[in-house]
């Protein structure tokens, strides 16, 4: 990947971590969209065991929290993002049955079929989708459901400048039935998809950015490394509003047979 084009990850974990930590959500979504995802999710209960992987500072995690009575449990790899993670869980009053972890999703410490619910919005990307469903489902109980969001491509062919970029941004894209499969393969009943509509990515996730940027450009003020980071999410931002009839975020929701 060009040094002009680089993806988030090639970036020092600190230094992303402090960029978005101050932010509600790390990734295209909103409160909506998790509330329509939720709808398609039966059975959940009071002893519900859910789990939020990959969940950030928590965003999504309170709104799934109000619409839900079990527990729940998120998981991150940054410790920053957990610990606000749970003093936001403390100020919606959440604290009995919500509390973050840090750890990673490809070493998950769960019992095989102990969760009723996996929810990661905008994450499994770290993991690799195909590889994600597919470890996770032993954490499942049988009739217990999955539910991510992934960035999909929209059309079969696309502009070669987004279609590069994705590419080397996360090499596993693809078409929204390519997905399907992928899930019906590992062991899920598909129940249900639908693409993340436009101001999920606008109002909820560059917008936010625009202020946050500024303050960190002048923490950071001559810092070369921190300048490309926001460089980079600009970037990003144009190739979203240049290409979106191409690509977004899809959700993904299956249940397991």
């Amino acid at each position: 990947m060009s040094d002009e084009n680089k993806s988030i990850h090639e970036f020092d974990f600190k230094l992303i971590c402090e960029y978005y930590s101050g932010m509600e959500r790390q990734g295209p979504g909103s409160p909506g969209v998790t509330i329509k995802a939720l709808s398609f999710i039966d059975n959940l209960t009071d002893e519900s065991k859910i789990a939020d992987i990959g969940c950030g500072t928590g965003g999504q995690t309170m709104v799934l929290a109000k619409h839900t009575s079990g527990h729940i449990t998120g998981i991150d790899l940054f410790a920053d993002f957990i610990d606000i993670f749970n003093v936001n869980s403390q100020k919606s009053n959440l604290q009995d049955r919500v509390d973050g972890v840090v750890g990673s999703m490809d070493n998950l410490s769960f019992q095989n079929e102990e969760l009723d619910l996996i929810w990661s919005e905008g994450a499994i990307y770290n993991i690799g989708f195909e590889r994600g469903i597919n470890e996770w489902h032993k954490f499942l109980k049988t009739g217990g459901f999955i539910a991510v969001s992934e960035a999909s491509w929209f059309t079969e062919k696309r502009p070669i400048e987004i279609d590069r970029f994705w590419k080397d941004a996360y090499p596993e894209i693809d078409i929204i039935s390519g997905k399907v499969k992928q899930m019906q393969k590992a062991g899920y009943i598909p129940i249900a998809t639908f693409v993340l509509p436009e101001n999920c990515w606008t109002e909820h996730f560059y917008t936010p950015q625009a202020s946050a940027q500024e303050k960190f450009l002048k923490k950071y003020a001559g810092n070369k490394t921190a300048e490309e980071l926001v460089r980079n999410q600009r970037h990003e931002a144009e190739l979203y509003n240049k290409y979106k009839e191409f690509y977004g975020y899809v959700f993904y929701i299956g249940k397991k047979f």
